[in-house]
């Protein structure tokens, strides 16, 4: 026999009050926020172009790679530049002969001087010839050494400890002083910079807390604008603000981010969170109303402000003071009886 199924009993019948709990609406200060797309910079970022040109001979690091100030990141073939040192290197020692010849004969060219052998023309001749070897003998030395530091570019290394970038280039590539190799990031020092609107120049200001968030809304930490720029971007309209970003372990060079501006805080009216519905896209609470010698729940739309805590902040639609009610909203309609718990 098949058993017998009990009706759904509504929470109540008609005409009879419901029973609800309810809050005073209360003011809390709210912070007044904008939101705007910004992106994570390091303040020191190198693009790695060489100084010299040459084929790529190897590439000692790889995407990511955390590297140390004056690390070697790539290496350029050298030996048409060896080849050149070593040639000036020959070049100084028959320099060096000359001139240690010539300071051994301008020592005996002076005691025949001094002892009446030679004449004055002579003996200044002689002079002339010793500061001409010597001054082409220091030449050469000073152009071995610029050709030596030069051997130092074939060597690309870090400019500073930071992550390694991209690297477009491979071995056997050749690269010339305008070819981009890599790029190095510095991890340490961060900043979020953002562009605001110009209608909004006046308001703009050093120390506005700003409020970092990864795309997802996770809040990545909080900041205080530290650089307001003078000039207007004539492309996007906008003014630059900077903001430094601590936490570099979440964030990376170039990452886009959202940016919360807090312009200031004034009291709100705030409600729970529980005591908001919504219906065709409008949100509305039920505000507990005396009727006669009872109560209704008058249904009362409302402009939902920013989230504080467990609270919603009211842009209107509520006065401080007014009961609001938080429990059994799925229920309600409007002007329904209710009860408050507790009266």
């Amino acid at each position: 026999m098949g058993g017998c199924r009990k009706a759904a009993v509504a929470p109540q019948s008609a005409g009879q009050a419901l029973p609800v709990k309810t809050v005073d609406v209360s003011l809390a200060p709210v912070a007044q926020r904008s939101e705007y797309m910004g992106t994570i910079m390091s303040r020191r970022s190198a693009s790695m172009q060489p100084q010299v040109s040459g084929r790529l001979t190897q590439i000692l690091v790889k995407s990511g790679d955390h590297v140390r100030a004056g690390q070697p990141l790539m290496r350029i073939d050298a030996q048409p530049q060896l080849a050149t040192v070593d040639s000036l290197r020959a070049t100084e020692r028959q320099k060096k002969a000359l001139y240690d010849y010539n300071v051994v004969e301008l020592e005996r060219q002076r005691k025949l001087f001094d002892a009446g052998v030679i004449s004055r023309d002579a003996w200044e001749q002689e002079q002339q010839t010793y500061a001409n070897t010597k001054a082409d003998y220091e030449a050469s030395v000073a152009s071995r050494k610029t050709q030596e530091e030069q051997l130092g570019y074939y060597t690309v290394r870090a400019p500073f400890e930071g992550v390694v970038g991209d690297i477009p280039v491979h071995v056997g590539d050749y690269a010339s002083t305008t070819t981009v190799l890599t790029t190095v990031d510095e991890h340490k020092d961060l900043e979020a910079y953002v562009y605001i609107p110009t209608e909004r120049s006046a308001d703009v200001r050093m120390g506005l807390t700003v409020e970092i968030y990864a795309t997802d809304g996770t809040l990545i930490e909080k900041s205080a604008i530290d650089f307001v720029s003078p000039q207007v971007d004539n492309a996007l309209q906008g003014i630059l603000v900077k903001a430094p970003v601590h936490t570099a372990g979440t964030v990376r060079h170039e990452q886009m981010v959202k940016v919360r501006v807090v312009w200031t805080t004034k009291p709100m009216a705030v409600v729970p969170v529980l005591a908001v519905t919504r219906l065709g896209g409008q949100s509305f609470v039920y505000v507990l109303r005396k009727q006669g010698p009872g109560y209704i729940a008058a249904q009362v739309p409302v402009v939902l402000g920013d989230t504080v805590e467990n609270n919603y902040s009211i842009s209107s639609g509520l006065q401080q003071g007014e009961k609001v009610i938080v429990s059994g909203t799925q229920f309600l309609v409007n002007n329904m009886p209710v009860v408050p718990l507790g009266a």
